[in-house]
């Protein structure tokens, strides 16, 4: 049996067979060394990050034999920190490898972008990238992706614009990752515009391209758009189906989004989490709340899937807007795993839309809950002290804002953004970001001015 026969059957046994080699052969220590921990990494899917650990062990030992590294050795020493989120052993190996002048390699390069952007270290990862005098389109795709993964959506457009403005042509990745960018900002505009680039670039709307366009439409709220991108494609995933799934319930398409399901089981397509999330969401705006405990118990029953909080958090969205507001309190406080803050606000919501005498019963018992978890988080103390004073408990409102101006809490401004011409513009409620709300103001007062004249 061959090594890489040996590899493919026994990744351990192949470790140690290699080990045993370079006991053997002290003329080739420097490749043979930097061969088993290139080696070991390629094993390690599916070993529960011992491999990676192992990884990381057999640096050690090469460090400690004064064996010179090289540079393949440090990009899959960067791989197995991602992947173990090892920031500390990361940031070492990184002045290691800057020590030993093999820092400039762009394979090394990226493999360090992505080590510090699953670490979410996103600064450090902009610096190494800003630092390459080569940069490759995997380079663009990584810090792209850095970014998008800790949720700097704008920095990844500006990333994608200066990729284009250097002509780097841009790739299935690229285009994927950018695609969901958009579907985060829900902006259709730059949504459309790489869907433009997709075609002019001639690629093949594989399962993963068609699946990001699915769900950018489908964010976006270009419902019709999703609709026929989902329809074209030749083959579909659960993750295609549950992207569908979702659009039509965010956007109020219950009907339309439970027979969806049912087609998908109809296909052979068996649901995943995302997918019971997603129609369970869809009783949630629908007010189905006997469909929302079957698809629950379905979940559960039926498919084996342990639920999650979110699906938890789910089902009190089902019982809260359905004023069942004791019910969903109940199910809370039965919930097998600890319900998070998320949990409690959103049955404190339910109470402040649902006025009456189940406030009493219910939203002061959670919102004391909710202030125990959260005290200094402004928002829960504005949505209780507007309850008090909806119920006419002025001097509770009272209490509550006096409490906030004493710890100098404020709520956080309410934020919106528009798109005008491709161009994304936040706007800050009470905040003027640009000279041009000048103009703004002069038009808005023009407009009633005018308003006034014509309807006295």
């Amino acid at each position: 049996m061959t090594p890489t026969r040996l590899c493919t059957s026994n990744h351990f046994a192949c470790l140690s067979y290699a080990r045993l080699v370079i006991g053997h052969s002290e003329n080739s220590k420097l490749s043979s060394w930097n061969n088993v921990i290139s080696l070991t990494y390629s094993t390690i899917k599916g070993n529960n990050g011992d491999l990676e650990r192992s990884t990381i062990l057999n640096f050690k030992r090469i460090r400690c034999s004064g064996i010179r590294s090289l540079e393949l050795t440090y990009a899959s020493l960067f791989k197995a920190c991602a992947s173990l989120l090892a920031l500390e052993e990361g940031q070492q190996i990184h002045v290691d490898c800057f020590k030993h002048g093999l820092g400039s390699d762009v394979y090394v390069r990226n493999t360090m972008i992505h080590f510090y952007g699953s670490c979410k270290k996103i600064i450090d990862a902009r610096q190494v990238f800003d630092e390459m005098l080569y940069t490759s389109v995997v380079s663009w795709n990584t810090i792209i992706s850095a970014c998008f993964r800790v949720s700097r959506f704008y920095e990844s457009v500006e990333y994608f614009k200066r990729m284009r403005e250097v002509e780097i042509e841009p790739d299935g990745t690229t285009v994927v990752v950018m695609l969901s960018v958009c579907a985060e900002l829900g902006n259709l505009t730059m949504g459309k515009c790489v869907h433009t680039l997709l075609i002019e670039k001639g690629f093949e709307l594989s399962c993963q391209l068609g699946t990001a366009l699915v769900n950018m439409y489908a964010k976006c709220g270009a419902l019709n758009w999703a609709s026929l991108v989902f329809d074209k494609m030749p083959d579909r995933n659960v993750w295609t189906w549950s992207a569908m799934i979702q659009g039509l319930a965010q956007h109020g398409l219950a009907r339309h989004a439970i027979s969806l399901f049912k087609k998908m089981k109809d296909a052979s397509i068996q649901p995943n989490h995302v997918t019971f999330l997603g129609v369970i969401c869809a009783c949630s705006h629908a007010g189905y709340v006997e469909d929302g405990y079957r698809f629950f118990e379905e979940m559960k029953c039926v498919y084996g899937i342990k639920p999650r909080l979110t699906h938890y958090g789910a089902m009190v969205d089902v019982l809260g807007r359905a004023g069942h507001l004791m019910e969903a309190y109940n199910f809370i406080v039965n919930m097998p795993i600890k319900p998070d803050p998320t949990v409690w606000r959103t049955l404190l919501s339910a109470c402040s839309v649902h006025s009456g005498s189940d406030f009493d019963k219910v939203g002061e018992k959670v919102q004391k809950k909710l202030l125990e978890l959260e005290p200094r988080w402004s928002g829960n103390l504005v949505m209780v002290a507007n309850k008090y004073a909806e119920v006419c408990k002025w001097e509770d409102a009272a209490r509550l804002r006096k409490s906030m101006r004493f710890k100098r809490l404020k709520k956080l401004a309410g934020e919106s953004c528009i798109d005008v011409k491709g161009s994304t513009f936040r706007l800050l409620s009470g905040y003027d970001s640009q000279a041009t709300c000048v103009g703004i103001y002069l038009l808005l007062d023009g407009l009633s001015l005018n308003m006034k004249i014509n309807n006295p």
